[in-house]
């Protein structure tokens, strides 16, 4: 009986992680390069979205960040003279897209 809920438990486990959302991670990129810091994938949990932040100065691409992030919501504000958009979305990988 054991044998058959260990094996009902990993086949639960591999439906889990087919079907989990993945997300790139890079906590620092620049437009110049690939990602310098942090680069890899997160599997996003319950209430979590694929994250990406754009650091704009006079309309140039300085720096993006992107993980996994709960409760994520879209937001554009502009200050000392950069302007940060924070977008979230729900596909695989979407959030590597520039």
């Amino acid at each position: 009986m054991n044998r058959h809920l260990l094996l009902l438990f990993s086949l639960f486990c591999l439906v889990v992680e087919a079907t989990s959302l993945k997300c790139v991670t890079c906590h620092l990129r620049t437009p110049a390069d690939h990602c310098r810091r942090g680069f890899g994938v997160c599997h996003a949990q319950k209430y979590e979205s694929c994250m990406s932040l754009r650091i704009y100065s006079n309309n140039t691409l300085q720096i993006s960040y992107m993980v996994c992030q709960r409760f994520c919501k879209d937001l554009t504000y502009n200050f000392n003279n950069r302007t940060y958009i924070h977008k979230c979305c729900d596909d695989d990988f979407c959030n590597f897209r520039v």
